[in-house]
């Protein structure tokens, strides 16, 4: 194409992201927030892509206020808050970042499984407050370990496939619930989360945040957990109602839990800052290096094949269809 094509960014991404986007793309500017208000008329007037985050999203309104729109780019998994009968209606391709970072994701929930289980966190805190002056037995409660527990996964897509692989090194039982079941694995399965949550000890949620499941961690699969139980969640912050979890931890209704997610981003809870059983971390499971340059490659390369006129590498599911149809659209 003679003119390079013309490219929103919605997220604060790295200078390395950038340069390899600038590289065939002008990049228009960047908005602060997802408010068609905050890009103004004459950049908006010239935008062809947006590369955000599925936390960000993009409404109606935005797609509205960009007239010549026509790909969406979610940086990362998740696309929870992209309208996506906004974009089917306007025919804007929406792409997001499927398995890119699945392993870097998994690694951290594991590393956040033994923060919450083992009171890592809190006995880090504890230490620093100057309280370790001598040995206090069961100064966090009684501590079962990992071993012969078991290992709830809410979600057992790439990144559940991946948290699986792992916690099998710590010679737990795994079960799980999905839209449906798998043949190719033998963990035991589950038809919803409540379920899953009566026989687990601790619960993983990395399922993909979309209408259906927006807070399916709630006051009953809470207390399905049980008082011994820790939730910890790795993929999107509104799988999780944030009132019931904190309502659940300071009434000892579960043991404990770890967020790297949340609902507001990066927005927090008042009522988390307080709470000694919760593990948190400011949503950067997939932030490794060789995630960022994966999902960077995925966003490129969708970008590529769009504006070539070609199929997209990794269309959101609700919208494969239409991505498949657009072949050609722009030759």
């Amino acid at each position: 194409m003679a003119d390079r094509p013309t490219l929103l960014t919605g997220f604060t991404f790295t200078r390395r992201t950038l340069g390899a986007l600038a590289e065939r793309y002008d990049i228009a500017g960047h908005m602060d927030r997802p408010d068609p208000t905050s890009v103004p008329s004459a950049t908006a007037a010239h935008v062809q892509a947006l590369v955000t985050t599925g936390s960000v999203g993009a409404s109606d309104a935005l797609m509205t206020a960009l007239p010549r729109l026509s790909i969406i780019c979610c940086y990362g998994t998740g696309y929870e808050r992209i309208d996506l009968e906004a974009a089917r209606r306007r025919n804007i391709i929406v792409t997001h970042g499927a398995d890119a970072n699945a392993p870097d994701v998994a690694e951290m929930a594991v590393g956040l499984v033994l923060a919450t289980h083992r009171r890592i966190a809190r006995a880090d805190r504890m230490i620093r407050r100057g309280e370790w002056t001598k040995r206090i037995p069961n100064r966090f409660g009684a501590i079962s370990g990992l071993t012969g527990k078991k290992f709830g996964i809410l979600g057992l897509g790439a990144i559940g496939m991946e948290i699986a692989r792992r916690m099998k090194g710590f010679d737990v039982e795994i079960g799980y619930c999905n839209r449906n079941k798998r043949s190719d694995v033998d963990y035991a399965y589950f038809p919803d989360a409540v379920a899953l949550a009566e026989w687990c000890d601790i619960l993983m949620v990395a399922l993909r945040s979309d209408a259906s499941n927006r807070h399916i961690i709630d006051a009953e699969v809470l207390k399905a957990l049980g008082p011994r139980g820790h939730v910890v969640n790795i993929t999107r912050g509104w799988a999780v109602d944030e009132a019931a979890l904190a309502e659940a931890l300071r009434n000892n209704v579960i043991e404990g839990a770890a967020l790297d997610v949340f609902d507001e981003e990066p927005h927090v809870r008042d009522e988390f800052m307080t709470l000694e059983n919760l593990v948190m971390t400011p949503h950067f499971g997939g932030g490794t290096e060789h995630a960022q340059e994966r999902m960077t490659a995925l966003v490129r390369a969708n970008l590529d094949a769009h504006f070539a006129g070609k199929p997209v590498v990794s269309p959101v599911p609700e919208l494969r269809d239409m991505a498949a149809r657009s072949e050609g659209r722009l030759r």
